[in-house]
């Protein structure tokens, strides 16, 4: 850094067109990125907001401080202290955050200890000309404690040994107000090369590096909880798969004369969201020969979701293997989700298939109705009085049955495969499984009509699950 006092001649400054030039394009970018930062809304729980919105006010320190060493590069370097300057006309001082003092200068004389402070530098200190400038001896009293060895080991190695200065401190000023200084200061020679003053430029940097320590803490905050949430999705994945039925593919209900039932089902995780909701199914035979078939829905995503949904699985099989019916097993479902710990609501299906009458019972509570496919066609069944779990004390929950024939298709599906949107309806989404029936009439099993499902419906913007069961003869 030559020193103004070591110059042979007055320093040229560069030709005004280039650098005004680079001025307006600042000056340009600098009022896009505010724009950004302006239109970036941040909520309390938004840590990719908040880091955003940090690198935006970062951003804009930085081209403040581009265009202010720009100006000065423009005015040329300042003249010697002993060279009466002519005074030029002053722009009108600008406001908001442009107008804070960023840079000053200083000289320290150590022939004459005389000291030299630019205005700047005065207001950056927060001091006042009439006050005079500190002296190096008392510069360091001005500085956090921690600092001052700092300072004094800068100064004594740039007068004693000619090494240059570029480090930070913090000062406290008069008015009890912290500021972070960046100082860069080397010697000035006499002819006999002994050190005749220190010349410096102080930054204050306070703005810049509380922008920076923003920006740290925001992704900082930002990595935390992407780690909690890959965290949470490792135990909420580990836990459904504990969880939802060991088998997987197909599962088959022999009934001896009564024929077979051909099962199978399939979670299909959301394309959207890496988060796993409470989504379940099940099939299971029961003690008496009938099979309990069910799926169901829990609201929310993560460990709580999948949790709740452990507990509602967990009960509705003990229920189911007791013989309670599906009408009766809903209200008890619906209990227990209203004294969990975690409230939440939730939908489900549960259906009893008798095979020796062939007959389905079933209840539902706020969830689609089972879609029978029979010779074709298909359609959704009649379903009976029930709303979400969890919705309603003391609610009751209807019962309904349904004859089945051999060949029939059933169909069981969570909400997140045919979810309400902009574009579609809920029955939008229905009439699409049933316009799937042929294509079923052709699937030579259970698992087969799974995969017909998954090619239809892959894409879903929440996850789904859904059972397939067919009546064998």
């Amino acid at each position: 850094m030559p020193s103004h006092l070591f110059a042979d001649r007055p320093a040229q400054p560069p030709e005004p067109g280039s650098v005004d030039a680079l001025i307006s394009q600042t000056r340009r970018l600098r009022g896009e990125v505010d724009a950004v930062r302006r239109d970036t809304v941040v909520d309390d729980d938004d840590a990719q907001g908040r880091w955003q919105r940090a690198l935006c006010d970062l951003a804009v320190h930085h081209l403040d401080d581009l265009r202010e060493h720009l100006g000065q590069l423009k005015e040329g370097l300042p003249a010697a202290p002993d060279i009466v300057e002519v005074e030029q006309p002053q722009a009108a001082p600008e406001t908001g955050p442009e107008a804070q003092i960023r840079v000053g200068s200083a000289e320290w004389n150590l022939l004459t200890d005389e000291v030299s402070w630019s205005d700047e530098l005065f207001q950056i200190f927060g001091r006042s000309p009439e006050s005079g400038a500190l002296p190096l001896d008392e510069l360091g009293s001005t500085l956090f404690s921690e600092d001052q060895p700092l300072l004094t080991a800068w100064v004594t190695a740039c007068l004693v040994d000619g090494r240059p200065i570029d480090g930070e401190f913090r000062i406290v000023r008069a008015d009890g107000r912290v500021r972070t200084l960046h100082m860069r200061a080397e010697p000035v020679l006499d002819s006999d090369g002994c050190t005749a003053s220190m010349w410096a430029v102080l930054r204050d940097v306070s703005e810049l590096r509380r922008s920076q320590r923003a920006v740290r803490e925001s992704r900082d905050s930002l990595q935390r909880q992407r780690e909690i949430a890959q965290t949470e999705r490792r135990l909420a994945v580990e836990l459904q798969e504990a969880v939802l039925p060991p088998w997987r593919g197909s599962l088959r209900f022999p009934y001896g004369s009564a024929g077979t039932l051909d099962v199978a089902a399939h979670y299909l995780p959301s394309a959207t969201s890496a988060l796993i909701g409470g989504d379940w199914y099940d099939a299971l035979e029961l003690p008496d020969g009938c099979s309990m078939l069910t799926v169901g829905d829990l609201t929310g995503h993560g460990v709580t979701a999948t949790s709740g949904m452990a507990m509602m699985l967990g009960a509705l099989r003990g229920m189911a293997m007791a013989g309670i019916e599906p009408g009766p097993l809903m209200g008890w479902l619906n209990q227990l989700l209203e004294t969990s710990v975690q409230p939440a609501l939730g939908s489900a299906v549960c259906c009893r298939y008798d095979p020796a009458r062939r007959v389905l019972s079933w209840a539902q509570a706020g969830h689609p109705a089972p879609l029978l496919f029979r010779h074709g066609s298909g359609r959704s069944l009649l379903p009976p009085e029930g709303v979400l779990l969890g919705a309603t004390s003391g609610a009751s929950y209807g019962q309904a049955e349904e004859h089945l024939e051999v060949g029939d298709l059933l169909v069981l599906h969570t909400d997140g495969l045919t979810p309400r949107s902009i574009e579609f309806s809920r029955a939008d989404g229905t009439e699409r499984l049933l316009a799937l029936a042929p294509r079923f009439s052709a699937a030579r099993s259970a698992q087969e009509c799974v995969r017909i499902v998954i090619e239809e419906f892959g894409e879903s913007e929440d996850d789904a699950c859904v059972l397939v069961a067919r009546v064998g003869g």
